[in-house]
């Protein structure tokens, strides 16, 4: 007898919902462990560096300026090492001003000849660090979406100038730019806080937006003018659409995922780039606390402490290592010829 097999009934099962291009870029970002797993570190990071510093500090009993005598061991004069009870006194012999000095713990140990909490030093140092890395790539993505967009819709004179200026801009020699500005008003830039800042971001995240344009103005200028020519644009401009309208409405859509990635990516070099600076002693300046500074304070114990330096390097390493791999995985994510 022969049998027939029932074909599966398409039609009671629905209409097929097509996936939009987010939805796709999701599911290809997912698969990628390491990319979820540079996600998960760099939102803990984000946590620890912008909510855990105070709570730590409040419960510690101490501030990552503060001084304490216990700080070094007192038959070497070094600091002390890891998970170490220390005397609160700021010097020894003194008095404490709410009764008899207790202890506190520092947990990894001490940062310099000091006496200060290397601990908190880190917490507060990846605050510091973090706050120059993404104002200096929010600014400058900014400016430079601006200026790539107006350079590649208007051509012309426009992006004559604007194209000049990127190329003055490239050659242009930051770092001794920054050594001019720390010798000469550098201390009063660095007193710029704006109320939320921690002292020196502002001097950095001037200078890193004001040379650090060109980049995302290049891309993006390369990307709108493989964009000008399509159909959908000519389309707008027939219906009478103005060029506002039609960079911010027709073209910006179509650039999120480049500048997403773009960001991403210059989050790791500005974090670099800042740990160069204040390690050279021209980015954030001691007592304010950044993974910069507090390596550059490593080497005089990298024999005998090298925790001073191992904390600091390995804060730099994954924070870069997390911030390219997502921003990889990203790009991957956003291009439409993957493969779910």
């Amino acid at each position: 007898m022969t049998t027939f097999e029932h074909a599966p009934d398409t039609a009671a099962a629905g209409p097929v919902r097509a996936r939009g291009f987010s939805e796709l870029a999701w599911m290809r970002f997912k698969r990628d462990r390491l990319a979820v797993a540079s996600l998960v570190f760099i939102a803990v990071l984000l946590v620890s560096a912008f909510i855990v510093p105070s709570i730590a500090s409040r419960l510690l009993g101490h501030n990552p300026e503060d001084i304490f005598a216990g700080g070094l061991d007192a038959d070497t004069q070094l600091p002390v090492g890891p998970w170490t009870w220390v005397d609160e006194a700021p010097y020894p012999g003194a008095e404490c001003p709410n009764g008899p000095c207790g202890t506190t713990l520092f947990i990894l140990g001490g940062d310099s000849q000091l006496g200060r909490d290397l601990f908190l030093r880190m917490l507060y140092g990846a605050q510091t660090s973090l706050e120059v890395a993404l104002l200096a790539v929010f600014f400058t993505t900014l400016f430079g979406v601006v200026m790539g967009l107006l350079a590649g819709y208007l051509r012309g004179w426009v992006d004559t100038i604007i194209s000049r200026l990127t190329d003055m801009m490239m050659v242009f020699p930051t770092l001794l730019l920054l050594i001019a500005v720390q010798t000469t008003v550098g201390p009063q830039l660095n007193r710029v806080t704006l109320g939320f800042l921690s002292p020196g971001v502002f001097t950095l995240v001037l200078i890193f937006s004001l040379f650090g344009w060109f980049y995302p103005a290049r891309i993006v200028r390369g990307q709108v003018l493989s964009l000008r020519e399509k159909e959908f644009i000519e389309a707008a401009r027939m219906t009478g659409a103005s060029d506002l309208r039609i960079m911010r409405s027709h073209l910006l859509p179509h650039l999120v995922a480049p500048i997403v990635v773009l960001s991403t990516l210059a989050v790791a070099s500005y974090i670099i780039g800042e740990a160069g600076l204040s390690f050279l002693g021209v980015g954030i300046l001691p007592p304010t606390a950044s993974w910069g500074n507090l390596l550059a304070e490593a080497p005089k114990y990298y024999l005998v402490q090298p925790w001073i330096m191992v904390w600091p390097g390995l804060a730099i390493l994954f924070t870069t290592l997390a911030f390219n791999l997502l921003g990889d995985a990203l790009r991957d994510a956003f291009d439409p010829r993957s493969m779910l």
